[in-house]
């Protein structure tokens, strides 16, 4: 980066005044909805559990522990949300939204026998693609020759950015373009955030014909995630639009006005901070990539043994990135980002207990729920006009620390957007912070008195109800029975206790008030 001039890249703020709520995030919404017919998606899921405690595939890690949904179920879940709503919208009663999962030798069987042993979670085979990434051969010094042992090649992993190499060797961007499709989404594996605000980012893809769009966040200033730069080449008259890591990012804030990597009035980098949540535009991405048979730059980033930084520790891996992209875009292709609230768009189980006490946030899988719990608290109050949540309290298990107050779940099937939520939540709503809410379906919430635990299936209206229970509050599992306990059980600590919970199944669409219902309380 070396003679670039850094300066605010060309985006779009889905926060503070333009954040969920807004006429402005409505709008993109809208927008976006319009677009999920048109969308397929992808997911980087390289990774096992190990480094966490847990022994399977990441993906297969319980999200919370209220509706016991793992990750990947949660995907397909906003996936087939997706496309039900697209469905409804094109008449087209045999629409499906494709989905591609990038793989490694490590994950791979493990992800096969998840899909076959779960039906693929409601997802048919025809829209699922599995792309096995492969290890590169390491390098052992400077010179980059190739490192053995015993005779035999010593390999490593090549980084995320072989997702666009394994697209491109599939053919899926040109085909998917081809069949009319304009959009693929690229998400990792612990976070499920994102799909909370797709359709606004997808609108904002759209409204500026973004052939790169990434999912962004405010970014305080030094803080160790990459900013999103353009770089503009003041002798070739080129712009780069790109993530910098933060290492990277001081050194070349130096030589500017700011001095460094400073916070603006706002108290926040002006850089966004990359996620790795990424939007394509199809038919762009597809010619890029065909401009170097999908290969992305690559760098090494070597464990020095020596100040002079003549020798490796041990032998080095070449690695690339999924967000260099834009490496691959000529001038015409436009590259941008849209920025939202970390509560709207990311989280993520990256740290074992360990590692989690010492880090803020955690990044382990109890800040993980906490997050989970509170978007869908967010959005539950911004659908409604009259709807109050009793606040967020300080909850510990294993030396984790996090904020958790009533466990709301929405998944996919009661809203795709805020927008769409705003028409099932209607009347007075009161949560007490000990409570906990599963709505699955196509439900209308008219007035609702919660202090306990209720859980909502099918499709109809709840009508001024009035639960009070025991609930099922979270509880420590004691220590003589967490080493049987689950693996994703092991690392948090914690479960829902059996308390009491009122189940409403709609059997036909009704009402709660006294149409056709079956009401319990187990």
């Amino acid at each position: 980066f070396e003679g670039l001039n850094p300066v605010v890249p060309e985006g779009q703020k889905l926060f503070g005044d333009q954040g969920p709520g807004t006429a402005t995030y409505a709008e993109f919404e809208k927008l976006g909805m319009v677009e999920l017919s048109k969308c397929a998606f992808c997911l980087v899921a390289g990774g096992l559990g190990e480094r966490l405690g847990f022994p399977g595939i990441k993906i297969g890690i319980t999200a919370e522990v209220t509706s016991e949904v793992i990750f990947f179920d949660t995907y397909c879940r906003f996936i087939l949300a997706f496309q039900a709503y697209a469905r409804k919208v094109t008449g087209d009663s045999t629409l499906e939204l494709p989905l591609a999962i990038m793989t490694s030798g490590d994950t791979h069987s493990k992800t096969c026998e998840l899909l076959d042993s779960n039906a693929n979670f409601g997802l048919s085979q025809r829209q699922i693609t599995l792309m096995k990434q492969e290890l590169v051969p390491a390098l052992k010094d400077v010179e980059a020759r190739i490192a053995s042992t015993g005779g035999k090649v010593e390999t490593k992993p090549h980084g995320h950015g072989d997702v666009h190499a394994l697209l491109h060797q599939t053919g899926l961007p040109k085909k998917w373009a081809d069949e009319g499709r304009d959009w693929l989404l690229v998400f990792q594996d612990t976070n499920p955030l994102p799909f909370r605000s797709l359709c606004a980012v997808l609108g904002v893809s759209q409204k500026n014909g973004f052939a790169m769009n990434s999912v962004a966040v405010p970014r305080l200033p030094k803080e160790a995630i990459g900013g999103i730069c353009t770089l503009q080449d003041t002798k070739g008259g080129r712009n780069l639009t790109i993530n910098v890591e933060y290492n990277q990012l001081e050194p070349l804030l130096k030589d500017t006005p700011a001095g460094g990597d400073e916070p603006d009035a706002s108290g926040f980098s002006p850089y966004p901070g990359n996620i790795n949540v990424l939007v394509f535009q199809l038919s762009t991405m597809a010619r890029c990539l065909e401009t170097t048979g999908g290969i992305v730059p690559e760098f090494v980033n070597p464990k020095w043994a020596d100040d002079g930084k003549t020798k490796f520790k041990s032998p080095t891996r070449l690695e690339c990135m999924m967000q260099d992209f834009p490496r691959l875009c000529g001038p015409e292709d436009k590259v941008g980002f849209s920025q939202l609230e970390r509560m709207m768009c990311f989280t993520c189980v990256k740290n074992n207990l360990a590692d989690a006490a010492k880090k803020n946030p955690p990044d382990c899988a109890l800040s993980a729920e906490a997050d989970i719990y509170a978007c869908n608290a967010r959005l539950l109050q911004l659908a409604g006009n009259d709807v109050e949540i009793g606040p967020a309290q300080d909850a510990s298990f294993l030396g984790i620390t996090a904020k958790i107050g009533a466990r709301i779940v929405l998944q996919p099937s009661f809203g795709i957007s805020l927008e769409q939520m705003k028409e099932k939540v209607k009347g007075k709503i009161r949560i007490s912070n000990k409570s906990v809410l599963i709505v699955d379906g196509d439900v209308v919430i008219d007035g609702l008195e919660l202090d306990g635990a209720l859980e909502i299936i099918g499709t109809g209206v709840v009508k001024d109800k009035d639960v009070a229970n025991a609930s099922r509050p979270l509880e420590a599992i004691p220590e003589a029975e967490l080493k049987n306990a689950e693996p994703s059980y092991q690392i948090r600590g914690y479960r829902a206790a059996r308390g009491e919970c009122e189940k409403i199944e709609f059997k036909s669409a009704s009402r709660s008030d006294g149409g056709i219902c079956d009401c319990s309380i187990s």
